[in-house]
């Protein structure tokens, strides 16, 4: 209410032009409107976290600066209500809507994914997530959030436009151990083999951050490169997304392709300092492009296509995403003179 700051059950009529409410009397709306939103010069806000303890929230600012703050019953039905108001705000623009469902329906791989500034600020005291204690199952847990609010935070500070894309950006925040799930329902997820269903956009599934607030290093990543092998001339480098080979999560990798000696290396761009996490030589090595009618064996999790495969002369088996056939190609064409 804009008088009594109280809430109350309304019944919603989105119109090209105009979203209107009425109130329900009996279990029926009134045959007349108790007031309307135009929505011309309207700014929608979603997720909306400007109360604490009300996570579904859309905020709609008019164009005289009224504000109104509307709250769904699901996180759903809010995202629902959000896409279609957002439409008819834009409705004489229709290339603008037609990128809007584009943008809320697709997975953009991000380049300069910076975890590290993403948990800066999920640590900070005014702008960050908000730590509560929550109970499960008789325990209680302190300093902790749930999935689906990390999912609302993620989007409401742009780090992600879609839930899609938030819930993947947050399984990489766990899987580069920022973050850990704790309680029975959010741990139990992890032990599914396909990484997208390991984090739960849930306002059941408690996480916390990691104790030490940085990755630690696995015995895979102290591996000592010979210094020959990083010495050859850089043919090609950009980012790809790998699967990794025991979890089979994909992650974004920066590549480089190396000449004399022949060898491709990757390295995580979350972290500074310019060291590979990863290589083999491409002597002896197979490369080949993966049809996208289908997900290979030995391939799981999100796949989006445009997927090649690298075999060593070690049979081991690099499987990667380009981000468009094109690219694929030239990757391809780059290792081929090198094997």
């Amino acid at each position: 209410g804009h008088i009594v700051r109280n809430w109350k059950v309304r019944w919603f009529v989105l119109l090209q032009d105009k979203l209107l409410y009425y109130k329900i009397e009996g279990g029926k709306k009134e045959p007349s409107p108790k007031g309307r939103i135009l929505l011309d010069g309207c700014t929608i806000t979603c997720p909306c976290l400007e109360y604490e303890n009300r996570p579904l929230l859309i905020k709609l600012k008019t164009k005289t600066n009224t504000d109104y703050f509307l709250e769904c019953c699901s996180r759903e039905e809010r995202d629902s209500w959000a896409l279609d108001i957002t439409g008819a705000i834009h409705a004489g623009h229709p290339v603008q809507v037609q990128e809007i469902h584009k943008m809320k329906n697709s997975f953009k791989l991000l380049e300069n994914i910076n975890l590290h500034h993403i948990v800066e600020r999920m640590c900070g005291s005014s702008t960050g997530i908000k730590l509560t204690h929550n109970l499960e199952q008789g325990s209680r847990y302190k300093a902790t959030f749930t999935g689906s609010a990390l999912v609302d935070w993620l989007i409401s500070n742009a780090f992600a436009v879609s839930r899609f894309e938030a819930v993947t950006l947050a399984s990489m925040l766990m899987e580069e151990n920022f973050i850990k799930p704790v309680g029975a329902r959010s741990t139990e997820a992890t032990r599914y083999s396909d990484p997208s269903e390991q984090f739960l956009d849930d306002s059941t599934a408690l996480y916390m951050f990691a104790e030490s607030g940085n990755k630690s290093i696995s015995s895979k990543e102290e591996i000592q490169f010979n210094i020959s092998e990083l010495s050859g001339t850089i043919v090609k480098q950009g980012f790809l997304v790998k699967q990794g080979h025991k979890r089979k999560n994909w992650k974004v990798r920066r590549f480089v392709l190396r000449a004399d000696p022949a060898f491709l290396h990757y390295y995580d761009p979350t972290k500074e300092e310019n060291r590979p996490v990863g290589g083999f030589s491409l002597r002896g090595c197979l490369v080949s492009a993966l049809e996208d009618n289908g997900v290979p064996a030995g391939v799981k999790g999100n796949v989006q296509g445009n997927l090649f495969k690298i075999i060593t002369k070690n049979d081991i088996h690099y499987y990667i995403q380009a981000s468009s056939k094109a690219e694929r190609t030239q990757w391809i064409e780059a290792i081929k003179p090198l094997t």
